[in-house]
């Protein structure tokens, strides 16, 4: 009696391994040397894109979306191109592929830093100095402090760190599980370009258009599992994820932006407290949908999102890290899956069709009398 034939584990390539490890161990390492030292203080290479982007803007301005699309391609554009070089050039150097992931983690990620500015705006108003607070809340957002009061100013930075732990840790982790380099340094450009011309000022209108649809699509997903791991981990911070859950799916599509909504829906369920409201943006005032149905936000809550903040970011690494370093493992496995689907799908289809044939025939194509063919 024939045996059986032993289905094997496939097993991936030597290089393959070790370059996905390079892949997670680099996010690894990255996230770390944010936790430790948050952002550079000094020559920031977001900053120095920045300034790059200004200088590209400056020749590039014209007030309608064709110049705005123009500009977004080439300055998206060029580092997602020097991330692919850097991938290539690294293929067979997986330590060399490592630090280069380390330290561009590093700069896209800014989660230490939101979490830093969002307590020493807590800690100015505990000690119930309005002035220094509002001092602080440029840093994290741009709308007006000057006339914000305690509550207001808890508000906008539970709102901040809400949106931002999306922007700042949840997406850039996401891109770079997913693309690598490229996806790490795309996703950081994109994201600066929107918040440089993305916004509704009589300047970029028109010509931000572009940056800020590319930002969207950018962080449709992102900002959907950030939702649902500020849901998942609720509870490590003595939160609720049913009120997370229930405020994501009642309030999430009713902000104006189709993913920050998403965030700060939960964020307000899980806290119990209630954001949107008046927002003033230095001479420009939006009003926006109320999000959750608690009381109002106190100083007590910005450290409690700050908590829930660092627990998503820990999962989301997580998650980006195994995505990572399973890769060469999934790609095994779908090169070894796909023949056997075929096999299984392209006879079937071959029967339906030799099933169908007579039919056809008998049904009168275009080659019988009367059916729009011509035998003459």
């Amino acid at each position: 009696m024939a045996k059986a034939p032993v289905t094997r584990w496939p097993r991936p390539s030597r290089r393959a391994i070790g370059l996905a490890a390079a892949h997670a161990g680099g996010l690894l390492a990255g996230a770390a040397l944010d936790a430790a030292l948050g952002d550079p203080r000094r020559f920031h290479p977001v900053a120095g894109f920045g300034q790059v982007a200004a200088a590209l803007e400056r020749r590039c301005y014209a007030p309608d979306r064709a110049a705005g699309a123009r500009f977004a391609a080439i300055a998206a554009g060029a580092p997602i191109a020097a991330g692919v070089v850097a991938t290539l050039a690294t293929r067979r150097r997986p330590w060399a592929r490592a630090a280069l992931v380390a330290a561009t983690t590093w700069a896209v990620l800014g989660g230490t830093s939101l979490r830093r500015e969002a307590t020493t705006l807590a800690d100015a108003l505990d000690a119930g100095d309005l002035p220094a607070a509002r001092d602080r809340l440029p840093h994290l957002c741009g709308r007006d402090p000057s006339t914000l009061d305690e509550s207001e100013l808890a508000r906008a930075t539970v709102e901040s760190v809400a949106e931002n732990t999306s922007d700042a840790v949840v997406a850039p982790l996401a891109w770079g599980a997913l693309a690598g380099l490229p996806g790490l340094l795309g996703y950081r450009a994109i994201n600066t370009l929107d918040a440089m011309v993305g916004h509704r000022s009589p300047r970029y209108r028109d010509f931000g258009t572009a940056s800020a649809r590319l930002d969207d699509v950018a962080n449709l997903g992102p900002a959907r599992a950030t939702a649902a791991l500020t849901v998942v981990t609720a509870p490590v911070v003595d939160a609720s994820p049913f009120g997370a859950l229930r405020a994501w799916l009642r309030d999430g599509g009713r902000h104006p932006s189709p993913n920050a909504g998403q965030c700060e829906a939960a964020m307000a369920g899980a806290l119990g407290v209630r954001l949107g409201g008046r927002n003033l943006y230095h001479g420009r005032v939006e009003d926006r949908p109320m999000l959750g149905a608690g009381r109002r936000p106190e100083a007590a809550d910005i450290r409690r999102a700050t908590r829930l903040s660092g627990a998503v970011a820990a999962a989301a690494l997580a998650m980006a890290v195994g995505h990572a370093a399973a890769r060469p493992w999934r790609r095994a496995l779908i090169a070894r899956a796909l023949p056997r689907v075929a096999k299984a799908v392209v006879p079937a289809r071959l029967g339906n069709v030799r099933r169908a044939t007579p039919a056809t025939r008998r049904g009168g194509g275009p080659d019988r009398p009367g059916d729009g063919g011509s035998r003459r």
